[in-house]
């Protein structure tokens, strides 16, 4: 059985006295077995504070919300691996579609990423979707299949078992419509099916797939007992302690872990 896995994208929020406080309320009641896990993408200048406070939190960690793909050099303002791993955390999101939007990164560039971030034992979440026009133009298969493909790029199978997938529609993140469960179950059974064939069906089956785009507590049940839909990559929700905590316990009732 895969993996239930939701995490949260704090994105550009919080200081360091609001972490302080979500943490210690997030964890009050919280209960994760094996079959789960939750993870916290929390801004750079607070990952070493998180990683501190969670320790001893069975099955909960913390992650970048972005990295660098050179190791160290003359990249003002840049984030590597490195500093990454050192600072506690074991995560990192890849490919963000606020990255692609905001900061030109295409599928070469998530893939750079995509391999330094395993060459530094970081576990990476590769981020892909569709924008509304291109769904609205039948190119969904189109974008997502390559999108996939070449960010997965130069691989090897054995290092796929530390990759997960993030299906996040463009046009459902932060417009409060989210792709229905059948919407986002097609996609999630098409990028399963592009990683067996790559990387073999026992590779693919093992995969967790998560699907993010306004995500709440009243969608998270419907979408989490799709078969293929493996966990939720949570935004503007998550950064209430409480909601994101029930999300997590709805989820995991839902999809059977």
């Amino acid at each position: 059985m895969r993996k239930c896995v939701l995490a949260a994208n704090w994105k550009m929020n919080h200081t360091s006295r609001d972490v302080r406080r979500y943490v210690d309320r997030f964890l009050k009641g919280l209960r994760l077995d094996d079959r789960a896990e939750a993870i916290l993408f929390v801004p750079f200048p607070y990952l070493k504070l998180v990683a501190d406070l969670l320790q001893g939190a069975k099955n909960v960690g913390v992650g970048a919300q972005n990295l660098h793909w050179e190791p160290s050099g003359a990249y003002t303002g840049e984030v590597s691996a490195e500093m990454i791993t050192d600072s506690g955390a074991r995560y990192v999101l890849v490919g963000h579609s606020e990255r692609r939007k905001y900061f030109g990164e295409d599928d070469q560039a998530v893939n750079r990423k995509l391999r330094r971030s395993i060459d530094a034992s970081l576990r990476p979440v590769l981020c892909l979707g569709e924008t509304w026009e291109e769904r609205q133009g039948g190119l969904t298969e189109k974008v997502t299949t390559r999108s996939l493909q070449v960010g997965l790029q130069g691989i090897r199978a054995e290092d796929l078992s530390t990759v997960y997938v993030a299906y996040e529609p463009v046009w459902a993140i932060g417009t409060g419509r989210h792709a229905t469960p059948e919407q986002a179950e097609e996609v999630h059974t098409r990028l399963r099916g592009v990683i067996a064939s790559g990387f073999g069906r026992a590779q693919a089956e093992a995969i967790p797939i998560l699907y993010g785009g306004s995500t709440n507590p009243e969608n998270t049940p419907e979408l989490m007992r799709a078969p293929d839909i493996d966990g939720l990559l949570v935004g503007g929700a998550s950064l209430d302690p409480e909601k994101f905590r029930k999300m997590i316990e709805s989820g995991i009732e839902a999809c059977g872990c």
